[in-house]
């Protein structure tokens, strides 16, 4: 896969194949950097390119290993890298036992650390587990910086609520410790959000047009997957929960015309031109047997999207892939 020589670069998906959860990060210095869930989910994957389109081929790196056993050493699931502070920060979750999922033996989250202004330089250190204000399945953490505050988002599960995952906001008093309350954000109660499992999860933020939206991933992993909406002024209390609106449709779901399933689990970009891109996991078909988690085929893909008058985003129809031999080469 290349970049095509034209004066817009056209997006050739998938931009990164068998990674689902993808997190894209344009860094200071002009890279893309990428990760995502590695099959088997015994590791941790950086890569890094100067186009979305190089990053199947680009640098990368294999920096953090899953433990022989223990609460890191299953199931090394949705990474994201993050720069915070002059400090290189990857968030992720990490089980115990692959099989066994119950409340003692289920995912918790946790973070790496790098110091070194070169992210595939330099040592990642363990930080330890986020610890929240209950213990029990944890996950698909994201952070963000408003208004000189940094904030964490999860999904984690309350047994008091009926379902898998919830979703959580809590300010942080460093990059890896939270601090003060935290505020249910959203939990599975339309129709759309239930298909197969009741699940919230795999949060992203973006701040535009003097709002705050945070999108989100709903049902099982497969063509059921499909993305809802939340928001806030940008000006209002972020640990308010009646400060926080949410969308009753999905916003990004399947499209069978173009052979996108389960579209889900995203971050957000801008491509060489400036445009926000939406950075999302799809199937290209439909799961047909097994756990679909077990299924190694949600690839990453990128699209740009738009703003509407009022001010929301605007993702539309998920894109067909282009086949390889349309892929233009150098």
């Amino acid at each position: 896969m290349s970049k095509i020589s034209t004066e817009k670069e056209q997006l050739q998906n998938p931009i990164v194949h068998t990674r689902a959860d993808p997190w894209v990060y344009l860094h200071t210095d002009g890279f893309y950097y990428f990760t995502g869930s590695v099959p088997g989910y015994q590791a941790i994957e950086i890569r890094r390119a100067k186009s979305l389109n190089e990053l199947e081929n680009g640098e990368k790196k294999i920096v953090w290993y899953a433990h022989d056993e223990g609460p890191l050493s299953q199931l090394i699931w949705a990474p994201e890298i993050h720069f915070i502070r002059d400090s290189w920060y990857i968030y992720f979750a990490a089980s115990d036992d692959a099989e066994v999922r119950d409340q003692k033996h289920h995912h918790r989250m946790f973070v790496i650390e790098n110091n070194h202004v070169d992210p595939f330089k330099g040592e990642w250190t363990e930080k330890g587990q986020v610890v929240t204000q209950f213990e029990s399945f944890s996950l698909d953490a994201t952070v963000f910086e408003h208004r000189d505050k940094l904030y964490y988002v999860w999904a984690q599960q309350d047994p008091r609520i009926p379902g898998n995952s919830n979703l959580y906001i809590s300010e942080m008093a460093d990059p890896w410790t939270l601090k003060g309350k935290q505020t249910l954000l959203s939990i599975p109660e339309y129709p759309w959000e239930k298909i197969g499992f009741m699940v919230n999860e795999g949060p992203a933020v973006i701040i535009r047009n003097n709002k705050v939206f945070i999108t989100y991933s709903g049902s099982a992993t497969d063509e059921n997957y499909a993305m809802g909406l939340l928001w806030a002024e940008e000006n209002a209390d972020l640990l308010n929960g009646f400060s926080w609106h949410k969308n009753v449709d999905p916003v990004f779901k399947t499209s069978e015309r173009n052979a996108q399933y389960g579209p889900g689990h995203n971050s957000f970009t801008k491509n060489n031109e400036g445009e926000d891109v939406l950075i999302y996991h799809a199937r290209p078909e439909k799961n047909q047997t097994g756990d679909p988690l077990a299924n190694p085929n949600r690839h990453a893909i990128a699209q740009v999207f738009t703003w509407d008058e009022a001010g929301f985003p605007v993702f539309g129809e998920p894109v067909p892939n282009i086949k390889s031999e349309e892929k233009v080469m150098e």
